[in-house]
């Protein structure tokens, strides 16, 4: 009676106890008010998680209205609710594949381009939703707003729906957003805070309707609770350990021959599923980016320096190319 859906996705972070994970790009620094936060989240555990009033203070902070979500997958779900159903959903090659399951959950059809704005904006149609992901994970391209201005023009012009993924922008050094009425912005607090077990991220346009089909107490009281303490911290725990993550991923870059905007890796390494495993061997975990459709090439984030140096070290004694 009830079909699965025939497209599946696969998600880095271990899996297994005991491994050096860098295959979930997260920031590797909790805030040092995660223990206090985990005694409120118990405190209010016993009620319904009801976040209006925080959903306010997080717009002030932030600057513009937004929806709170339980991380960008949720607003996934809900824009597919919103807007794939029978759609045309453009989704550029090698990116997050939740994109595409989503869209495929929700009857759009998938048409594959490029990942690159000019050439994904020759695809859009009247009426269609196109993904881009910037950066893009998982090759960590950053593109500015003058550089998406062809694929901006071409949603504008044709009436088509731009949902940006901006989970890493965080990351980025000098980061730029584009504004504009086609477009939605997604995104979460579970990369920069290195909380995933914290479903919490923001939908950027459209807050009426996003919050018209929202799950109610979707966050849990855990989420509530990272919402007091982040609203308080200001986004200051970001000011203080995205320099110190900026220049560990300039080191990599420089030991390793990798480039990134964000705050992970892709290095070609020849058969990815067999270096994984080597790795592993080392005590270290990094992402195969076979899923992605990039087997050749592993994934893996910034992490502390004396990380960092176990990672080199492992990389040069399994040599380049492996």
């Amino acid at each position: 009676m009830l079909e699965p859906v025939k497209f599946s996705t696969y998600h880095g972070g271990a899996r297994e106890e005991g491994l050096l994970d860098f295959s979930a790009s997260l920031n590797p620094y909790p805030p040092e008010w995660l223990g206090e936060m985990f005694k409120r989240a118990r405190e209010i555990s016993n009620r319904y998680p009801y976040y209006e009033r925080l959903e306010e203070e997080l717009e002030g902070l932030v600057g513009e209205p937004l929806t709170v979500t339980a991380g960008i997958t949720e607003a996934l779900y809900l824009l597919g609710i919103l807007a794939l159903r029978g759609k045309k959903a453009i989704i550029p090659e090698h990116t997050y594949g939740e994109y595409e399951r989503t869209a495929r959950i929700f009857g759009a059809r998938v048409v594959k381009g490029p990942n690159e704005p000019g050439k994904l904006a020759e695809l859009v149609k009247r009426g269609s939703v196109v993904f881009f992901c910037n950066p893009n994970n998982p090759d960590g391209r950053f593109y500015h707003v003058r550089e998406l201005k062809p694929l901006l023009d071409a949603v504008e012009d044709r009436g088509a729906l731009l949902v940006l993924d901006e989970a890493f922008i965080d990351f980025v050094k000098k980061p730029e957003s584009p504004e504009g009425e086609n477009i939605v912005k997604l995104r979460t607090f579970t990369k920069s805070y290195g909380l995933p077990g914290i479903r919490v991220g923001y939908v950027l346009g459209f807050e009426e309707a996003f919050r018209s089909v929202r799950m109610p107490w979707s966050i849990g009281s855990t989420g509530v609770a990272f919402l007091e303490f982040l609203i308080e911290d200001g986004f200051e725990h970001l000011r203080k350990t995205m320099p110190i993550i900026w220049r560990e991923k300039e080191r990599l870059e420089k030991t390793l021959n990798v480039k990134s905007d964000a705050n992970f890796f892709i290095k070609r390494v020849g058969n990815a599923g067999k270096f994984v495993e080597a790795m592993k061997k080392r005590g270290i975990l990094v992402r195969s980016c076979a899923s992605f459709g990039l087997p050749e090439y592993v994934r893996f984030s910034v992490r502390k320096p004396e990380e960092n140096d176990r990672l080199i070290g492992a990389f040069r004694e399994l040599g380049e190319g492996f």
